[in-house]
């Protein structure tokens, strides 16, 4: 069974009430309207702002009372405070607002998951063939460090382990092994060390088991893929949907407490019921 279809399997038996702070976009409420229909999920618009919400933004950042009261009047922060209320389990956002506004949101009222130092975002990519991947950062993070690559690396583990099963992570660069230097493999390097994971490794080292070992590199099989910058990850994922088929589904945020999804604001109606199906998987 292929992780989407897995995911819509956990969606129907746990129906979690999912926020959508756009509500009023049409694509949104066509969503909304077939989540609901089919057993997905508990669409959930926007509820008025409450003394719950209040009480979870002030717990979360510690702001005064007043100033938390104003900036609930914020759609995307109220939303994010119904998820740390226990109003709803997740948030799917994004539509009509941007990545960064989004981010803004569950940071200052769900916060970031235990010893998460730095939010990211992944796709799940599908393949004609029928391989499944999460494919991180391609959306959020331009020109990581060491220990923000090692950050992006573990959150996607965790993603990989809650929807797959298991993690296979590899870390790209333009270098396999101690083949290359300079400070974008150094940084990889690093973040290899500091989690154990396999890299520095070259894409077709990454995903060939006999390139693989013609580079002295062990074969990691992996289902996850980190790339070393924006510029890598978001070039990838496109040239893979325009040049080999593949559907990318998300973004989708990791790090943060609870689950929280980014819509892209070309999404359709399909991209829009898949992204929270998957959002719904992870809000276990």
């Amino acid at each position: 069974m292929s992780v989407l279809d897995q995911a819509y399997e956990i969606a129907r038996n746990r129906r979690p009430r999912v926020v959508f702070p756009e509500a009023d976009d049409p694509r949104v409420a066509e969503a909304m309207a077939r989540l609901a229909a089919e057993g997905l999920a508990q669409p959930l618009p926007l509820a008025a702002p409450d003394e719950a919400q209040l009480a979870a933004l002030v717990a979360s950042r510690g702001l005064k009372e007043g100033l938390a009261r104003r900036m609930l009047e914020r759609p995307l922060i109220r939303a994010a405070a119904m998820v740390a209320a226990g109003q709803a389990e997740a948030m799917v956002a994004g539509a009509d607002s941007p990545t960064r506004k989004v981010i803004e949101a569950a940071g200052l009222a769900i916060g970031l998951a235990e010893g998460v130092t730095l939010p990211s975002s992944f796709f799940l990519m599908r393949f004609p063939d029928g391989r499944e991947m999460i494919w991180a950062d391609c959306a959020v993070n331009v020109a990581p460090d060491a220990e923000g690559l090692a950050a992006i690396a573990r959150a996607s583990a965790t993603t990989a382990t809650a929807l797959m099963g298991a993690a296979r992570v590899a870390l790209l660069s333009f270098s396999t092994g101690a083949s290359g230097t300079g400070p974008s493999v150094d940084a990889v390097r690093a973040a290899a060390e500091a989690t154990g994971f396999a890299g520095p490794l070259q894409a077709d080292a990454a995903l060939n088991a006999g390139i693989a070992a013609k580079k002295g590199a062990d074969f990691a099989d992996p289902n996850v893929l980190i790339f070393p910058n924006l510029d890598a990850g978001n070039i990838a994922y496109k040239l893979a949907q325009e040049l080999a088929g593949a559907q990318a589904i998300g973004p989708f945020l990791q790090g943060f407490a609870r689950p929280v999804c980014d819509l892209s604001r070309g999404a359709s109606v399909a991209d829009i019921v898949a992204a929270t199906v998957i959002t719904a998987a992870l809000s276990a």
